[in-house]
């Protein structure tokens, strides 16, 4: 067997889990969690429900925000002794939007191996179907509840041209859509995962300001991901010098009056009709 697929002496395991649907799971993560010395899990009686499920044996100990600096120490010790230790959280994969990120920052301190094995993940979930553009986007977990730390996210954000990925409670959601209204503009094109993998998982697309009347007159419920298009990027100013130098180019190329004019009517979404007029002033 691939020494990759079962725990291995020593080694920290950051395993995700599922975010709704069971089936989710990989079966590579089912043999990490039962050949692993110990499971450490966000919430133990959460977890203690996934084991049950695929018959995974494996004793857990708790590992979460309120105990990590006590708990990081005795997760140390036990690597060092040579157990293979899995961290799991909640839901999704380890690290992210949870506790996990000091753990794994102790390891590489103490030149502990850590070895993700990768999962559902409601960021990227909720992203690749959104329509929104994927090439280039961040991350931005939850944002702080309130006060100066939230306006100063939200002020960064402003700028940002990328596709923004938000995590957020159903309780603070008309908040945050308002907050982000002000912020980004009522027309900023969003879309809201709700219960992603789950029997009730729905996404909504529309506007900010849409957002914002969808969810008055319907109560959210569940856990939801936010996708929002990024800061449109300005459009390119073209002065006539360069649109005669462009006409001029695809005449050279053969191209008629009207097919130079058609072309670069596209690439500038500028009218049509002003460019013939420009290209007849044009010798071919």
């Amino acid at each position: 067997m691939h020494p990759e697929t079962e725990g291995n002496p020593g080694v920290l395991y950051l395993v995700a889990t599922p975010i709704g649907n069971l089936e989710d799971m990989t079966i590579r993560a089912i043999t990490i969690l039962k050949t692993v010395t110990t499971i450490a899990a966000e919430d133990t009686r959460h977890t203690q429900k996934l084991l049950r499920h695929f018959q995974i044996p494996t004793p857990q100990i708790s590992y979460h925000q309120h105990n990590q600096a006590s708990r990081i120490p005795v997760i140390l010790e036990k690597l060092h002794q040579g157990e293979a230790i899995a961290l799991v959280s909640d839901a999704g994969m380890p690290t992210i939007s949870d506790p996990g990120y000091a753990l794994v920052q102790a390891c590489i301190a103490a030149a502990i191996p850590v070895v993700p094995i990768p999962g559902a993940c409601a960021a990227i979930c909720a992203l690749s179907p959104s329509g929104l553009p994927t090439d280039r986007f961040i991350f931005e977990g939850f944002l702080p509840p309130k006060g100066q730390a939230r306006l100063q996210r939200l002020s960064v954000l402003q700028g940002e041209e990328r596709t923004i990925i938000l995590y957020e409670s159903p309780h603070r959601l008309c908040q945050t859509l308002s907050d982000l209204k002000m912020t980004l503009g009522s027309e900023r094109s969003i879309v809201i995962a709700r219960e992603l993998t789950k029997i009730h998982e729905q996404f909504w697309r529309g506007s900010m300001e849409a957002a914002i009347h969808h969810y008055q007159s319907t109560a959210p419920r569940g856990e939801f991901t936010l996708v929002i298009a990024g800061k449109p990027l300005p459009k390119p100013q073209w002065s006539d010098k360069d649109l005669l130098f462009n006409l001029q180019q695809l005449l050279d190329q053969g191209l008629s009056h009207s097919e130079a004019s058609r072309q670069l009517a596209c690439q500038t979404h500028l009218p049509r009709r002003a460019l013939y007029q420009m290209a007849l002033t044009l010798k071919k």
